[in-house]
Protein backbone atom coordinates (compact mmCIF):
# COMPACT_ATOMS: atom_id res chain seq x y z
CA UNK A 1 0.00 0.00 0.00
CA UNK A 2 1.35 3.44 -0.88
CA UNK A 3 1.53 6.24 1.57
CA UNK A 4 -1.75 7.89 0.00
CA UNK A 5 -3.70 5.12 0.39
CA UNK A 6 -2.59 4.50 4.06
CA UNK A 7 -3.27 8.12 4.99
CA UNK A 8 -6.70 7.89 3.02
CA UNK A 9 -7.19 4.51 4.95
CA UNK A 10 -6.83 6.11 8.04
CA UNK A 11 -8.77 9.40 7.53
CA UNK A 12 -11.98 7.04 6.33
CA UNK A 13 -11.19 5.07 9.78
CA UNK A 14 -11.08 8.13 12.02
CA UNK A 15 -14.44 9.31 9.94
CA UNK A 16 -16.63 6.24 10.85
CA UNK A 17 -15.07 6.16 14.87
CA UNK A 18 -16.49 9.93 14.59
CA UNK A 19 -19.62 9.26 13.45
CA UNK A 20 -20.16 6.49 16.01
CA UNK A 21 -18.45 8.00 19.24
CA UNK A 22 -19.87 12.05 17.96
CA UNK A 23 -23.24 11.35 15.98
CA UNK A 24 -24.40 15.21 17.02
CA UNK A 25 -20.89 16.14 15.33
CA UNK A 26 -20.78 17.36 11.64
CA UNK A 27 -18.66 14.98 9.27
CA UNK A 28 -15.41 15.86 8.99
CA UNK A 29 -12.54 16.16 7.16
CA UNK A 30 -9.34 14.34 8.25
CA UNK A 31 -6.65 16.67 6.28
CA UNK A 32 -2.56 15.40 6.69
CA UNK A 33 0.36 18.13 6.92
CA UNK A 34 4.28 17.02 7.81
CA UNK A 35 4.66 18.11 12.00
CA UNK A 36 7.67 20.62 11.87
CA UNK A 37 9.63 17.85 13.71
CA UNK A 38 10.36 14.88 12.09
CA UNK A 39 10.77 13.14 15.87
CA UNK A 40 6.74 13.77 15.81
CA UNK A 41 5.72 11.32 12.86
CA UNK A 42 5.65 11.61 9.30
CA UNK A 43 2.17 13.15 9.50
CA UNK A 44 -0.47 14.96 11.71
CA UNK A 45 -3.85 15.71 11.42
CA UNK A 46 -5.82 18.41 13.71
CA UNK A 47 -9.04 16.77 13.62
CA UNK A 48 -9.83 16.61 17.05
CA UNK A 49 -9.76 20.42 17.44
CA UNK A 50 -12.79 20.20 15.73
CA UNK A 51 -14.65 18.33 17.57
CA UNK A 52 -13.66 19.33 20.71
CA UNK A 53 -16.40 21.61 21.46
CA UNK A 54 -19.49 19.07 20.72
CA UNK A 55 -17.39 16.12 22.59
CA UNK A 56 -16.74 18.86 25.62
CA UNK A 57 -13.31 17.60 25.85
CA UNK A 58 -9.92 18.74 25.52
CA UNK A 59 -8.65 18.15 21.97
CA UNK A 60 -6.25 15.53 23.52
CA UNK A 61 -8.65 13.90 25.05
CA UNK A 62 -10.89 13.65 21.99
CA UNK A 63 -7.12 12.62 19.78
CA UNK A 64 -6.50 9.93 22.90
CA UNK A 65 -9.85 8.50 22.57
CA UNK A 66 -9.82 8.45 18.58
CA UNK A 67 -6.22 6.64 19.20
CA UNK A 68 -7.85 4.29 21.16
CA UNK A 69 -10.78 3.59 19.35
CA UNK A 70 -8.64 3.04 16.02
CA UNK A 71 -6.54 0.53 17.22
CA UNK A 72 -9.41 -1.44 18.95
CA UNK A 73 -11.53 -1.05 16.35
CA UNK A 74 -10.08 -0.89 12.89
CA UNK A 75 -6.62 -3.23 13.96
CA UNK A 76 -5.81 -3.10 10.08
CA UNK A 77 -5.42 0.22 9.37
CA UNK A 78 -3.33 0.53 12.51
CA UNK A 79 -0.83 -2.09 11.11
CA UNK A 80 0.30 0.42 8.79
CA UNK A 81 1.74 2.17 11.02
CA UNK A 82 4.19 2.16 13.59
CA UNK A 83 3.13 4.63 15.50
CA UNK A 84 0.08 6.64 16.17
CA UNK A 85 -0.27 8.82 19.06
CA UNK A 86 -2.23 11.56 21.05
CA UNK A 87 0.47 14.99 20.79
CA UNK A 88 -1.18 18.20 22.25
CA UNK A 89 -4.43 17.80 20.62
CA UNK A 90 -2.42 16.11 17.25
CA UNK A 91 -2.88 12.92 16.02
CA UNK A 92 0.61 11.88 14.85
CA UNK A 93 1.09 9.08 12.99
CA UNK A 94 4.50 7.36 11.46
CA UNK A 95 3.78 4.69 8.58
CA UNK A 96 5.32 1.16 8.67
CA UNK A 97 8.48 0.39 6.69
CA UNK A 98 6.10 -1.50 3.94
CA UNK A 99 4.38 1.69 3.05
CA UNK A 100 7.56 3.61 2.11
CA UNK A 101 9.25 0.07 0.56
CA UNK A 102 6.26 0.05 -1.86
CA UNK A 103 6.71 3.92 -2.27
CA UNK A 104 10.22 2.86 -3.53
CA UNK A 105 8.63 -0.18 -5.52
CA UNK A 106 6.59 2.46 -7.14
CA UNK A 107 9.01 4.86 -8.21
CA UNK A 108 11.48 2.33 -9.76
CA UNK A 109 8.25 1.02 -11.99
CA UNK A 110 7.22 4.45 -13.29
CA UNK A 111 10.75 5.80 -13.84
CA UNK A 112 10.35 9.78 -15.31
CA UNK A 113 6.77 9.57 -15.05
CA UNK A 114 6.61 8.31 -11.65
CA UNK A 115 3.80 11.12 -9.66
CA UNK A 116 2.84 12.83 -13.32
CA UNK A 117 -1.32 13.22 -14.22
CA UNK A 118 -2.70 12.58 -17.21
CA UNK A 119 -4.36 15.87 -18.85
CA UNK A 120 -7.27 17.83 -17.06
CA UNK A 121 -8.28 19.33 -19.72
CA UNK A 122 -7.66 23.24 -18.09
CA UNK A 123 -5.16 25.32 -20.49
CA UNK A 124 -2.97 27.92 -19.34
CA UNK A 125 -1.74 30.57 -21.22
CA UNK A 126 1.71 31.13 -19.05
CA UNK A 127 3.32 34.57 -20.52
CA UNK A 128 6.93 35.31 -18.55
CA UNK A 129 10.53 37.39 -19.85
CA UNK A 130 8.85 39.51 -22.05
CA UNK A 131 10.79 42.53 -22.41
CA UNK A 132 10.92 45.44 -24.73
CA UNK A 133 13.00 44.79 -28.08
CA UNK A 134 15.36 47.98 -26.96
CA UNK A 135 18.45 45.86 -25.61
CA UNK A 136 19.17 42.36 -24.98
CA UNK A 137 18.36 40.54 -22.08
CA UNK A 138 19.37 41.35 -18.70
CA UNK A 139 19.34 39.61 -14.91
CA UNK A 140 15.87 40.35 -14.32
CA UNK A 141 14.80 38.48 -17.68
CA UNK A 142 16.76 35.69 -16.55
CA UNK A 143 14.53 35.69 -13.30
CA UNK A 144 11.33 35.54 -14.72
CA UNK A 145 12.73 33.20 -17.59
CA UNK A 146 13.43 30.65 -14.75
CA UNK A 147 10.59 30.95 -12.98
CA UNK A 148 8.26 30.63 -15.70
CA UNK A 149 10.45 27.77 -17.37
CA UNK A 150 10.21 25.87 -13.96
CA UNK A 151 6.58 26.72 -13.65
CA UNK A 152 5.49 25.55 -16.90
CA UNK A 153 7.01 22.16 -16.64
CA UNK A 154 5.76 21.76 -13.13
CA UNK A 155 1.68 22.80 -14.25
CA UNK A 156 2.58 20.29 -17.64
CA UNK A 157 3.33 17.85 -14.57
CA UNK A 158 0.12 18.69 -13.08
CA UNK A 159 -1.67 17.87 -15.74
CA UNK A 160 -1.98 21.47 -17.34
CA UNK A 161 -1.88 22.22 -21.09
CA UNK A 162 0.23 25.24 -21.01
CA UNK A 163 0.77 27.68 -23.82
CA UNK A 164 4.15 29.55 -23.43
CA UNK A 165 4.14 33.28 -24.74
CA UNK A 166 5.66 36.61 -24.78
CA UNK A 167 4.67 39.84 -26.02
CA UNK A 168 6.80 41.87 -27.53
CA UNK A 169 6.34 45.79 -26.72
CA UNK A 170 7.04 47.15 -30.16
CA UNK A 171 4.35 49.76 -30.15
CA UNK A 172 5.25 53.06 -28.74
CA UNK A 173 7.81 56.01 -28.30
CA UNK A 174 10.64 53.50 -26.93
CA UNK A 175 10.71 52.05 -30.77
CA UNK A 176 11.62 56.12 -32.22
CA UNK A 177 13.87 55.92 -29.14
CA UNK A 178 15.16 52.85 -30.08
CA UNK A 179 15.78 54.03 -34.21
CA UNK A 180 17.38 57.62 -33.16
CA UNK A 181 19.80 55.73 -30.90
CA UNK A 182 20.96 52.97 -33.66
CA UNK A 183 20.92 55.44 -36.39
CA UNK A 184 23.15 57.99 -34.39
CA UNK A 185 25.28 54.73 -33.80
CA UNK A 186 25.53 54.33 -37.89
CA UNK A 187 25.84 57.70 -38.47
CA UNK A 188 29.15 57.32 -35.60
CA UNK A 189 30.54 55.21 -38.03
CA UNK A 190 30.87 58.05 -40.65
CA UNK A 191 32.10 60.39 -38.00
CA UNK A 192 32.73 59.67 -34.60
CA UNK A 193 32.32 63.10 -33.21
CA UNK A 194 28.40 63.15 -34.40
CA UNK A 195 26.53 63.36 -31.10
CA UNK A 196 24.20 60.47 -29.21
CA UNK A 197 20.62 61.19 -28.34
CA UNK A 198 20.21 62.21 -24.49
CA UNK A 199 17.39 59.50 -24.14
CA UNK A 200 19.22 57.36 -25.73
CA UNK A 201 19.83 53.64 -25.19
CA UNK A 202 23.70 54.19 -24.80
CA UNK A 203 24.66 50.48 -24.21
CA UNK A 204 27.98 49.50 -26.81
CA UNK A 205 25.04 46.30 -27.86
CA UNK A 206 24.06 48.67 -30.58
CA UNK A 207 27.51 49.24 -32.25
CA UNK A 208 27.08 45.52 -34.30
CA UNK A 209 23.70 46.74 -35.00
CA UNK A 210 24.84 49.71 -36.66
CA UNK A 211 27.57 48.33 -38.33
CA UNK A 212 25.44 45.73 -40.18
CA UNK A 213 23.43 48.12 -41.64
CA UNK A 214 26.47 49.94 -42.58
CA UNK A 215 27.80 46.90 -44.35
CA UNK A 216 24.59 46.21 -46.24
CA UNK A 217 23.59 49.71 -47.02
CA UNK A 218 26.71 52.00 -46.90
CA UNK A 219 25.90 55.34 -47.00
CA UNK A 220 22.54 55.28 -48.08
CA UNK A 221 20.71 56.52 -45.11
CA UNK A 222 23.29 59.46 -44.09
CA UNK A 223 21.24 62.58 -45.16
CA UNK A 224 17.60 60.80 -45.59
CA UNK A 225 14.67 62.27 -43.88
CA UNK A 226 14.17 61.13 -40.40
CA UNK A 227 10.57 60.12 -41.52
CA UNK A 228 12.71 57.87 -44.20
CA UNK A 229 15.16 56.48 -41.62
CA UNK A 230 13.44 56.78 -38.67
CA UNK A 231 10.72 53.54 -39.06
CA UNK A 232 14.06 51.42 -40.95
CA UNK A 233 16.19 52.32 -37.97
CA UNK A 234 13.29 51.28 -35.39
CA UNK A 235 11.98 48.49 -37.89
CA UNK A 236 15.63 46.83 -38.01
CA UNK A 237 16.90 47.21 -34.32
CA UNK A 238 13.77 45.40 -33.86
CA UNK A 239 14.01 42.60 -35.33
CA UNK A 240 17.39 42.03 -35.06
CA UNK A 241 17.19 42.37 -30.93
CA UNK A 242 14.16 40.04 -30.74
CA UNK A 243 16.19 37.52 -32.96
CA UNK A 244 18.84 37.79 -30.29
CA UNK A 245 16.38 37.94 -27.49
CA UNK A 246 14.83 34.15 -28.55
CA UNK A 247 18.29 33.20 -29.11
CA UNK A 248 19.33 34.12 -25.50
CA UNK A 249 15.87 32.23 -24.60
CA UNK A 250 16.56 28.99 -26.55
CA UNK A 251 19.58 28.96 -24.90
CA UNK A 252 18.27 29.26 -21.53
CA UNK A 253 16.14 26.29 -22.31
CA UNK A 254 12.90 28.14 -22.50
CA UNK A 255 11.26 27.50 -25.65
CA UNK A 256 7.78 29.83 -26.56
CA UNK A 257 4.83 29.02 -27.94
CA UNK A 258 4.06 32.77 -29.27
CA UNK A 259 5.84 35.77 -29.57
CA UNK A 260 3.03 38.46 -30.07
CA UNK A 261 3.74 41.61 -31.67
CA UNK A 262 2.35 44.28 -29.95
CA UNK A 263 2.48 46.35 -33.81
CA UNK A 264 0.51 43.44 -34.56
CA UNK A 265 -2.31 43.89 -32.40
CA UNK A 266 -2.77 47.05 -33.15
CA UNK A 267 -2.30 46.82 -37.10
CA UNK A 268 -4.87 43.94 -37.26
CA UNK A 269 -7.71 46.05 -35.24
CA UNK A 270 -7.49 43.74 -32.30
CA UNK A 271 -6.82 46.72 -30.45
CA UNK A 272 -9.78 48.79 -31.11
CA UNK A 273 -11.87 45.85 -31.73
CA UNK A 274 -11.14 44.24 -27.80
CA UNK A 275 -11.75 47.99 -26.42
CA UNK A 276 -15.12 48.21 -28.15
CA UNK A 277 -15.65 45.08 -26.10
CA UNK A 278 -15.33 46.78 -22.85
CA UNK A 279 -17.83 49.77 -24.19
CA UNK A 280 -20.38 47.05 -24.89
CA UNK A 281 -19.97 45.71 -21.51
CA UNK A 282 -20.73 49.02 -20.59
CA UNK A 283 -17.42 49.47 -18.60
CA UNK A 284 -16.09 52.99 -20.39
CA UNK A 285 -17.25 56.42 -20.16
CA UNK A 286 -15.91 59.64 -22.13
CA UNK A 287 -14.22 62.64 -20.81
CA UNK A 288 -12.34 65.20 -22.21
CA UNK A 289 -12.95 63.53 -25.66
CA UNK A 290 -10.60 60.55 -24.31
CA UNK A 291 -11.94 57.03 -23.61
CA UNK A 292 -11.91 55.88 -20.01
CA UNK A 293 -12.40 52.06 -18.13
CA UNK A 294 -13.75 52.51 -14.95
CA UNK A 295 -10.98 50.08 -13.94
CA UNK A 296 -11.83 51.72 -10.09
CA UNK A 297 -15.16 50.01 -10.38
CA UNK A 298 -12.82 46.64 -10.09
CA UNK A 299 -10.57 47.26 -7.73
CA UNK A 300 -8.36 49.69 -9.41
CA UNK A 301 -7.17 52.89 -7.70
CA UNK A 302 -8.37 55.16 -10.33
CA UNK A 303 -10.08 55.02 -13.69
CA UNK A 304 -8.14 54.59 -16.49
CA UNK A 305 -7.43 56.41 -20.21
CA UNK A 306 -7.34 53.33 -22.61
CA UNK A 307 -7.99 55.87 -25.93
CA UNK A 308 -6.48 59.41 -25.53
CA UNK A 309 -8.41 62.94 -27.07
CA UNK A 310 -6.02 62.27 -30.29
CA UNK A 311 -7.63 58.87 -30.59
CA UNK A 312 -4.78 57.22 -30.21
CA UNK A 313 -5.13 54.05 -27.78
CA UNK A 314 -2.84 54.07 -24.62
CA UNK A 315 -0.35 51.34 -23.28
CA UNK A 316 -2.85 50.13 -21.41
CA UNK A 317 -5.39 49.98 -24.29
CA UNK A 318 -3.24 47.49 -25.98
CA UNK A 319 -2.74 45.21 -22.96
CA UNK A 320 -6.83 45.11 -22.58
CA UNK A 321 -6.98 43.54 -26.62
CA UNK A 322 -3.66 41.03 -25.35
CA UNK A 323 -5.40 40.02 -21.94
CA UNK A 324 -8.67 39.66 -23.80
CA UNK A 325 -6.99 37.90 -26.31
CA UNK A 326 -5.26 35.19 -23.96
CA UNK A 327 -8.30 34.85 -21.55
CA UNK A 328 -10.09 33.80 -24.94
CA UNK A 329 -8.16 30.79 -25.53
CA UNK A 330 -7.40 29.84 -22.29
CA UNK A 331 -8.98 28.76 -19.17
CA UNK A 332 -6.85 31.03 -16.79
CA UNK A 333 -3.95 33.01 -17.99
CA UNK A 334 -0.60 33.88 -15.30
CA UNK A 335 1.51 36.91 -15.95
CA UNK A 336 4.97 37.02 -14.27
CA UNK A 337 6.02 40.52 -14.68
CA UNK A 338 9.13 42.72 -13.30
CA UNK A 339 9.68 44.33 -10.05
CA UNK A 340 8.49 47.69 -11.24
CA UNK A 341 4.82 46.35 -11.70
CA UNK A 342 3.02 46.32 -8.51
CA UNK A 343 0.16 48.82 -9.46
CA UNK A 344 -0.26 46.03 -12.78
CA UNK A 345 -2.02 43.46 -10.35
CA UNK A 346 -5.49 45.00 -9.20
CA UNK A 347 -4.95 47.07 -12.55
CA UNK A 348 -5.03 43.14 -14.58
CA UNK A 349 -7.23 41.49 -12.36
CA UNK A 350 -10.08 44.22 -12.82
CA UNK A 351 -9.77 43.74 -16.36
CA UNK A 352 -10.25 40.05 -16.64
CA UNK A 353 -13.13 40.76 -14.56
CA UNK A 354 -14.73 43.35 -16.46
CA UNK A 355 -14.35 41.03 -19.39
CA UNK A 356 -16.29 38.72 -17.95
CA UNK A 357 -13.40 36.59 -16.59
CA UNK A 358 -13.24 37.20 -13.06
CA UNK A 359 -10.45 35.00 -11.43
CA UNK A 360 -9.16 34.02 -14.48
CA UNK A 361 -5.95 36.18 -14.20
CA UNK A 362 -3.13 35.75 -11.79
CA UNK A 363 -0.13 38.06 -11.60
CA UNK A 364 2.97 37.31 -10.05
CA UNK A 365 6.04 39.92 -9.44
CA UNK A 366 9.64 39.00 -9.85
CA UNK A 367 11.23 41.57 -7.49
CA UNK A 368 14.73 42.94 -7.88
CA UNK A 369 18.06 40.48 -7.86
CA UNK A 370 21.22 42.21 -6.54
CA UNK A 371 24.15 40.50 -8.56
CA UNK A 372 27.41 39.85 -6.08
CA UNK A 373 30.90 38.42 -6.35
CA UNK A 374 31.41 37.45 -3.23
CA UNK A 375 31.23 40.38 -0.80
CA UNK A 376 31.47 43.13 -3.84
CA UNK A 377 28.28 44.09 -5.87
CA UNK A 378 28.05 44.42 -9.21
CA UNK A 379 26.50 47.46 -10.77
CA UNK A 380 24.46 47.20 -13.90
CA UNK A 381 22.64 50.47 -15.06
CA UNK A 382 20.84 50.17 -18.52
CA UNK A 383 20.77 53.44 -18.71
CA UNK A 384 23.95 54.25 -17.69
CA UNK A 385 24.88 52.09 -20.65
CA UNK A 386 27.04 49.26 -18.08
CA UNK A 387 24.49 47.07 -18.26
CA UNK A 388 24.78 43.18 -17.50
CA UNK A 389 22.90 40.71 -20.11
CA UNK A 390 21.64 37.52 -19.32
CA UNK A 391 24.27 35.76 -21.83
CA UNK A 392 27.10 37.69 -19.91
CA UNK A 393 25.74 35.62 -16.68
CA UNK A 394 25.63 32.25 -18.74
CA UNK A 395 28.70 32.67 -20.35
CA UNK A 396 30.37 33.42 -16.31
CA UNK A 397 28.33 30.98 -14.35
CA UNK A 398 26.66 28.25 -16.71
CA UNK A 399 22.41 27.76 -17.84
CA UNK A 400 22.75 25.02 -14.90
CA UNK A 401 23.23 27.34 -12.07
CA UNK A 402 21.36 30.51 -13.81
CA UNK A 403 18.68 28.71 -13.57
CA UNK A 404 19.14 27.26 -10.13
CA UNK A 405 20.01 30.40 -8.48
CA UNK A 406 17.65 32.52 -10.19
CA UNK A 407 14.32 30.24 -8.90
CA UNK A 408 15.67 29.53 -5.27
CA UNK A 409 13.50 32.48 -3.34
CA UNK A 410 9.99 33.20 -3.47
CA UNK A 411 9.05 35.31 -6.48
CA UNK A 412 8.05 38.14 -4.48
CA UNK A 413 11.32 37.58 -2.35
CA UNK A 414 14.51 39.94 -3.48
CA UNK A 415 17.16 37.71 -4.55
CA UNK A 416 21.28 38.10 -3.79
CA UNK A 417 22.77 36.45 -7.11
CA UNK A 418 26.14 35.47 -5.62
CA UNK A 419 28.03 34.93 -9.17
CA UNK A 420 31.44 33.52 -7.28
CA UNK A 421 29.26 30.95 -5.27
CA UNK A 422 27.84 29.54 -8.09
CA UNK A 423 31.26 28.49 -9.84
CA UNK A 424 32.31 27.01 -6.84
CA UNK A 425 32.62 23.36 -6.74
CA UNK A 426 31.35 23.13 -2.96
CA UNK A 427 28.75 21.72 -0.45
CA UNK A 428 27.94 25.87 0.14
CA UNK A 429 26.38 25.91 -4.15
CA UNK A 430 23.76 24.76 -3.55
CA UNK A 431 22.89 23.53 -7.40
CA UNK A 432 26.75 22.03 -6.92
CA UNK A 433 25.38 20.17 -3.93
CA UNK A 434 22.09 18.79 -5.71
CA UNK A 435 23.88 17.79 -8.90
CA UNK A 436 26.84 15.97 -7.09
CA UNK A 437 24.26 13.71 -5.44
CA UNK A 438 23.08 12.72 -8.72
CA UNK A 439 27.03 12.26 -10.02
CA UNK A 440 27.56 10.35 -6.49
CA UNK A 441 24.71 7.86 -7.02
CA UNK A 442 25.85 7.28 -10.79
CA UNK A 443 29.28 6.65 -9.50
CA UNK A 444 27.96 3.89 -7.03
CA UNK A 445 25.99 2.29 -9.67
CA UNK A 446 29.11 2.04 -11.83
CA UNK A 447 31.26 0.39 -9.07
CA UNK A 448 28.09 -1.92 -8.14
CA UNK A 449 27.79 -5.62 -10.09
CA UNK A 450 25.64 -5.02 -13.31
CA UNK A 451 23.81 -8.05 -11.90
CA UNK A 452 23.29 -6.75 -9.02
CA UNK A 453 21.73 -3.46 -10.17
CA UNK A 454 19.47 -5.29 -12.38
CA UNK A 455 18.00 -7.13 -9.29
CA UNK A 456 17.44 -3.95 -7.60
CA UNK A 457 15.25 -2.47 -9.97
CA UNK A 458 12.76 -5.61 -9.22
CA UNK A 459 12.35 -4.32 -5.97
CA UNK A 460 12.39 -7.90 -4.41
CA UNK A 461 15.26 -7.05 -1.88
CA UNK A 462 13.09 -3.57 -0.75
CA UNK A 463 11.60 -5.33 2.84
CA UNK A 464 15.40 -4.99 4.12
CA UNK A 465 15.18 -1.34 3.97
CA UNK A 466 14.70 -0.20 8.05
CA UNK A 467 17.07 1.77 8.62
CA UNK A 468 16.08 5.49 9.84
CA UNK A 469 18.17 7.07 7.06
CA UNK A 470 16.76 4.44 4.34
CA UNK A 471 13.02 5.04 5.98
CA UNK A 472 13.70 8.91 5.77
CA UNK A 473 15.01 9.21 2.19
CA UNK A 474 12.49 6.83 1.08
CA UNK A 475 9.85 9.24 2.48
CA UNK A 476 11.34 12.07 1.07
CA UNK A 477 11.39 10.46 -2.42
CA UNK A 478 7.41 10.07 -2.08
CA UNK A 479 7.23 13.84 -1.82
CA UNK A 480 7.62 14.25 -5.31
CA UNK A 481 3.76 14.65 -6.39
CA UNK A 482 2.73 16.73 -3.58
CA UNK A 483 5.42 19.21 -3.80
CA UNK A 484 4.80 20.01 -7.38
CA UNK A 485 1.75 19.92 -6.94
CA UNK A 486 2.26 22.66 -4.02
CA UNK A 487 3.93 24.35 -7.30
CA UNK A 488 1.09 24.51 -9.77
CA UNK A 489 -1.54 25.42 -6.93
CA UNK A 490 0.60 28.12 -5.18
CA UNK A 491 2.13 29.70 -8.34
CA UNK A 492 5.93 29.03 -6.13
CA UNK A 493 8.46 27.14 -8.30
CA UNK A 494 11.24 27.87 -5.28
CA UNK A 495 9.64 24.77 -3.85
CA UNK A 496 11.19 22.45 -6.43
CA UNK A 497 14.77 24.11 -5.42
CA UNK A 498 14.30 23.48 -1.99
CA UNK A 499 13.05 19.80 -2.25
CA UNK A 500 15.32 19.29 -4.50
CA UNK A 501 18.47 19.97 -1.78
CA UNK A 502 16.57 18.20 0.31
CA UNK A 503 16.45 14.90 -1.30
CA UNK A 504 20.50 15.73 -1.82
CA UNK A 505 20.38 16.09 2.03
CA UNK A 506 18.81 13.09 2.63
CA UNK A 507 20.68 11.22 0.35
CA UNK A 508 24.26 12.41 1.11
CA UNK A 509 22.95 11.48 5.17
CA UNK A 510 21.99 8.02 3.81
CA UNK A 511 25.50 6.89 2.20
CA UNK A 512 26.84 8.45 5.67
CA UNK A 513 25.23 5.96 7.57
CA UNK A 514 24.35 3.15 5.41
CA UNK A 515 27.05 1.53 3.64
CA UNK A 516 25.45 0.33 0.47
CA UNK A 517 27.68 -1.89 -1.41
CA UNK A 518 27.88 -4.42 2.10
CA UNK A 519 28.61 -8.40 1.72
CA UNK A 520 24.98 -9.30 2.33
CA UNK A 521 23.43 -9.45 -1.54
CA UNK A 522 19.63 -8.32 0.10
CA UNK A 523 20.89 -6.01 1.99
CA UNK A 524 23.06 -4.70 -0.97
CA UNK A 525 20.17 -4.62 -3.91
CA UNK A 526 17.65 -2.98 -1.21
CA UNK A 527 19.90 0.27 -0.83
CA UNK A 528 20.60 0.10 -4.33
CA UNK A 529 16.95 -0.26 -5.28
CA UNK A 530 17.00 2.84 -2.79
CA UNK A 531 19.78 4.76 -5.30
CA UNK A 532 17.92 3.99 -8.14
CA UNK A 533 14.71 5.37 -6.73
CA UNK A 534 16.95 8.69 -5.45
CA UNK A 535 18.95 9.05 -8.80
CA UNK A 536 15.37 9.21 -11.22
CA UNK A 537 13.45 11.79 -8.49
CA UNK A 538 16.69 13.90 -8.79
CA UNK A 539 17.15 13.71 -12.20
CA UNK A 540 13.56 14.23 -12.11
CA UNK A 541 12.94 17.38 -10.22
CA UNK A 542 16.50 19.19 -11.77
CA UNK A 543 14.79 19.06 -15.09
CA UNK A 544 11.92 20.14 -13.71
CA UNK A 545 13.55 23.27 -12.82
CA UNK A 546 15.58 23.09 -15.94
CA UNK A 547 19.20 22.18 -14.78
CA UNK A 548 21.02 19.07 -16.12
CA UNK A 549 21.79 16.08 -14.00
CA UNK A 550 25.33 14.89 -14.72
CA UNK A 551 26.54 11.26 -14.23
CA UNK A 552 30.19 12.57 -13.14
CA UNK A 553 31.48 15.73 -11.42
Amino acid sequence: MLPDDALAAFAGAVADLVAARYPDAPAVTVAFEAPRRPEFGDFATNVAFSLAKVARRSPNDVAANLVSDLREHAPNVAALFTAIDAVAGFINVRLAPVVWQTQIATILREGTNFGRRASNGTRISLEFGSANPTGPLVVVQGRTLSIGGTLANALRYCGYDVFVEWIINDAGSQMDTLGRSLYARYLQHFDPSHPFPEEGYPGEYLLPIAQRIVARDGERWRDADESVWLPYFATFGRDTLVAEQQETAKRFGVAYDLWQSERELHESGKVLADIERLRELGHTYESENALFFRASEFGDDKDRVIIRSDGRPTYYGADIAYHYEKLKRANRVIDILGPDHHGYINRLKGLAEALGYPGALDVLIAQQITLMRGTEQVSMSKRAGNIITLDDILDEVGVDAARFFFVMLATDSPLTFDLKLAVEASSENPVYYVQYGHARIASVLRNADAADVEAARGGDALPRLQEAAELALARRLGELPRVVQGVADHLAPHRLAKYARDVASDFHQFYTECKILVDDAAQRRARLALCLATKSVLAQVLDLIGVSAPETM
